[in-house]
């Protein structure tokens, strides 16, 4: 028996500001047992996705009453050491808020950078170290969220992406569980949102013309669906 009825992937780019049309950011949406499609933005003079309208997308479709899975691919949280440095409360909640406050990366005509280089924001309060990571990210070998400038980041995603898990935390409140943070246990008949890396399943599945983001962004809803389908969402969503 599924435990959700429709699946979002979504590969996400910390390019430029949120108001940005950006080829990297991709949505995928699965129905049940169907095939993931993709998801072109509202019709706009801009051509893709912003991080703003991708927001309030979710925003609108997760207010729906259909159990819905969804995937984005950045960090969604810190490791401990970062936590302990700036003496913070390991609480998913306050850490959001405090986050936004240094890196306000959803404002208008705000890039990432302008946050590392002091311009906006008090970015330098709130600074980690490229060799700290997260258990997560030492088990399947993926960078540190601090890792800048290198090819296969996911720092500056990270960075632009957590103030717009805070927006949709405050705009849907218990409405949507963001796991693990909320528990590892998702009330039946609700919808949740969860860090996704496709690298660890993309190859499972046939890219055929799909770019490389687009790629991303599919495997996530597949694998999910496929993960729902055949019982398995729920040892992962229950880890050892």
């Amino acid at each position: 028996m599924q435990q959700f009825k429709r699946y979002i992937g979504i590969d996400y780019s910390g390019a430029e500001t949120a108001e940005s049309s950006l080829k990297g950011l991709r949505v995928y949406l699965a129905q049940a047992d169907g095939e993931p499609q993709e998801v072109l933005p509202p019709p706009s003079p801009r051509k893709y996705w912003t991080r703003r309208s991708i927001a309030e997308w979710l925003q609108a479709v997760l207010a729906q009453d259909v159990p819905t899975l969804v995937g984005i691919d950045h960090g969604f949280s810190f490791p401990l050491r970062y936590f302990e440095v700036h003496q913070l409360l390991p609480d998913w909640s306050t850490f959001l808020e405090d986050f936004q406050e240094h890196w306000p990366t959803d404002e208008p005509h705000t890039y990432v950078d302008f946050v590392r280089d002091g311009v906006v924001g008090k970015g330098e309060a709130r600074m980690g170290d490229p060799r700290w990571r997260r258990i997560c990210e030492q088990r399947c070998r993926a960078k540190s969220v601090f890792h800048f400038d290198v090819q296969g980041q996911v720092a500056k995603s990270t960075h632009a992406g957590i103030p717009w898990l805070r927006f949709l935390r405050h705009r849907l409140g218990e409405e949507v569980h963001f796991w693990p943070f909320d528990g590892w246990d998702i009330v039946s008949g609700h919808s949740a949102m969860v860090e996704a890396y496709p690298s660890l399943y993309k190859r499972s599945f046939a890219s055929g013309e799909r770019t490389s983001d687009q790629q991303d962004a599919y495997a996530i809803a597949a694998w999910f669906q496929q993960a729902d389908l055949d019982g398995r969402i729920a040892k992962f969503l229950n880890p050892a």
